[in-house]
């Protein structure tokens, strides 16, 4: 099973709006349920890192994800790096929730 990872630091002065417009991409795809996609986002200890682990397709075709795009240039500090790896496990599962860090 392929999976693209993406990593990049945003300004401190936009981590929170990053955040908020992740978050409204994980509301859009509670809503819409695509098939076959998992996907994780993780905003590291430092505040300002973000990870994503895309598997799957249809995330782009979403409106929430396009306004996520929209000006991340402006929001970015260094990156984004992708990289592609192979899932080779999950511990519960790919599904299970994240607890975010405060």
């Amino acid at each position: 099973m392929s999976a693209a990872v993406i990593r990049y630091r945003v300004r401190p002065e936009a981590a929170e709006e990053n955040q908020r417009l992740v978050e409204g991409v994980f509301a859009a795809l509670a809503e819409a349920a695509p098939a076959g996609l998992r996907y994780t986002s993780l905003r590291l200890a430092d505040g300002v890192t973000f990870v994503h682990v895309v598997d799957g397709e249809g995330l782009p075709d979403l409106p929430a994800f396009q306004e996520f795009q929209r000006g991340i240039g402006d929001r970015l500090a260094e990156g984004p790096v992708r990289d592609d790896g192979t899932l080779i496990g999950a511990y519960p599962g790919v599904s299970a929730p994240i607890t975010p860090v405060p």
